[in-house]
C-alpha cells in the first residue's frame, strides 16, 4: 500500500486505500499458504484439512463440536475431512471421558509431523514479515485483524492465545 499515513489520517482513510488493504490481504493470504498448499496437494489434500490439523494440534483433547464453531463449516463437511484424516492416520479419534457421547481429537505422531510441515513454512514467511516490517507494525497488524473479527470469534481467537500462552 505505496502511501505513508499519518496516525491522523488512519480515521479518514478512502475507498481505493481500503480496497488496497483489501487486495493485500488476498495476496497475502495466498502467500501464507503457497508452500502449505503444495505439500497438501502432495497428499490429495486440501485447506480444509490443514485447519482442522491446525487446531486439532493447537488444543489437543478438541471435541467435533468445539472444532465446528471455531471452523465455522458443516458437519457434513468436517466429517468427510476427518473421515480422511482419521483414515490416513493423522488424526485419532477417542471417546469422551466425561461424555461418552463426545468424540475428543488428537493428532497421532504422524499428524503431528505433517503439521510441524504446514506450520514451519509458515511461521517462517510469519516471522520475516514480522521482523522486516518491525514490532510497532506487528502490533498493529494483530490490531486491525482482531477488529475485523465477529465478536465471537474475537472471543474464541483470544481464548485460543490465553490457553496456548
Amino acid at each position: 500500500m505505496g502511501d505513508t499515513l499519518g496516525s491522523d489520517s488512519l480515521l479518514f482513510l478512502t475507498d481505493e486505500q481500503i480496497r488496497q488493504g483489501i487486495e493485500g490481504m488476498y495476496f497475502a493470504y495466498r502467500g501464507l499458504t503457497s508452500e502449505p498448499d503444495r505439500i497438501l496437494a502432495t497428499l490429495a489434500y486440501g485447506r480444509a484439512h490443514h485447519r482442522a490439523i491446525h487446531f486439532i494440534n493447537r488444543a489437543p483433547g478438541t471435541t467435533v463440536t468445539n472444532l465446528l464453531e471455531i471452523l465455522g463449516v458443516t458437519k457434513q463437511s468436517l466429517n468427510r475431512v476427518l473421515r480422511t484424516l482419521i483414515e490416513d492416520g493423522l488424526v485419532e479419534s477417542r471417546v469422551g471421558k466425561i461424555d461418552k457421547r463426545e468424540r475428543n481429537l488428537f493428532l497421532t505422531e504422524a499428524g503431528t509431523a505433517l503439521e510441524a510441515r504446514l506450520s514451519d513454512a509458515q511461521r517462517t514467511r510469519m516471522r520475516a514479515a514480522y521482523r522486516e516490517a518491525g514490532p510497532e507494525a506487528v502490533s498493529g497488524f494483530r490490531k486491525v485483524l482482531e477488529a475485523m473479527m465477529d465478536k465471537e470469534l474475537r472471543q474464541k481467537y483470544a481464548s485460543l492465545r490465553e490457553a496456548n500462552t
